[in-house]
């Protein structure tokens, strides 16, 4: 309750289910920009509070992402802490829609990790409040809208930083060849970047090795190849005093959640003359695309919501060089703003 209570909480919703072993939180952080939406995932949780914790961090995070790109919606997430056995995977996942259903609209929910389209149209079955089902259009992975945020990301910060209108021949060291990693690299290798990347999955990595021609490097080599753009696209808190003042590039963008292991650590960057592209803004391609979908079933109008990601995050470069203030809480102020 105290942890909820920092991040500005809002509503916490438990659901316990003997009959079908349905045990399922829904966070709801903020209803001020509108009806909040966020992804249901199924995880096998160590313990009840790592539920929790997992819950509320990412439902404070859709509400930043919603507000940041102007959606229409507050921030939410739900979590099914998976059973040992599932004895009826459909009965289990239509008392995940009747819970979602007796929350009246306030909650929309969509897939999430241990999710998919398949899922979504059994909750559909006794609710409205959800998106990302099979007729809607949906894919089930997001990873390809994602990285296309993060592209868009990177051309206005390339043409901010650099005065260049294309990213040919653009140097692009990439933290994870994962889904997001592989499928920017993908993007980039299409536009004429040079990339580099690096990856503990050696199956991944020489993937986009196989494919796109990457250089390879170790992973605490990433930090210091001499590129234009570091792209975190693995784990979060990689940005810290130590792994900023080993960068080389002038430019950080990437997909990864929470890069910044503390938000002071924007401002080191831009005392450094490095530009910060916001994690929460750039990476919300797969919000943007669900949140659509629910509102217009239009999957091409959530293509050009996520390509406007360029518009918003140039925006923000400019405003972070005149006034004179990190990117990270130029766009942090901006969120908050629009919660309020």
């Amino acid at each position: 309750m105290r942890y909820a209570e920092f991040l500005g909480y809002g509503d916490i919703h438990t659901k316990i289910d003997e009959k079908t072993g349905l045990k399922a939180i829904v966070a709801i952080h903020n209803l001020k920009r509108g009806p909040a939406i966020g992804g249901c995932r199924m995880v096998a949780y160590q313990t009840i509070d790592k539920a929790m914790e997992d819950v509320l961090r990412l439902g404070y995070m859709m509400s930043y992402k919603a507000a940041i790109n102007n959606l229409p919606h507050g921030g939410a997430k739900a979590v099914i802490i998976k059973p040992k056995v599932i004895k009826d995977r459909e009965a289990l996942f239509e008392k995940f829609g009747e819970f979602v259903q007796e929350l009246g609209g306030r909650y929309i929910t969509a897939v999430d990790s241990g999710t998919s389209p398949a899922e979504m149209d059994i909750i559909a079955r006794r609710t409205s409040f959800v998106t990302c089902t099979t007729a809607s259009g949906a894919d089930s992975d997001p990873s390809p809208l994602t990285a296309l945020g993060v592209r868009r990301a990177i051309e206005a910060a390339v043409k901010f930083k650099l005065g260049r209108d294309t990213l040919d021949g653009v140097h692009v060291a990439i933290q994870g060849a994962g889904h997001v990693g592989y499928y920017l690299a993908q993007e980039l290798h299409a536009l004429g970047a040079k990339l580099t990347m690096c990856d503990i999955n050696q199956i991944a990595l020489q993937r986009c090795v196989d494919e796109f021609g990457v250089k390879t490097c170790a992973i605490d080599e990433i930090y210091s190849i001499d590129a234009d753009v570091f792209a975190p696209c693995a784990l979060g808190a990689v940005l810290n005093m130590n792994t900023i003042k080993t960068l080389k590039a002038h430019i950080v963008a990437g997909s990864a959640n929470n890069q910044l292991s503390h938000s002071h650590y924007g401002s080191l960057m831009h005392e450094r003359g490095i530009l910060y592209a916001p994690d929460f803004l750039i990476n919300a391609g797969g919000l943007i695309h669900v949140a659509v979908l629910y509102g217009h079933g239009d999957i091409k109008k959530s293509l050009e919501q996520i390509n406007n990601i360029y518009d918003t995050v140039y925006d923000i470069y400019e405003r972070s060089s005149r006034e004179n203030v990190a990117t990270n809480q130029i766009a942090e102020m901006i969120a908050r703003e629009r919660l309020r």
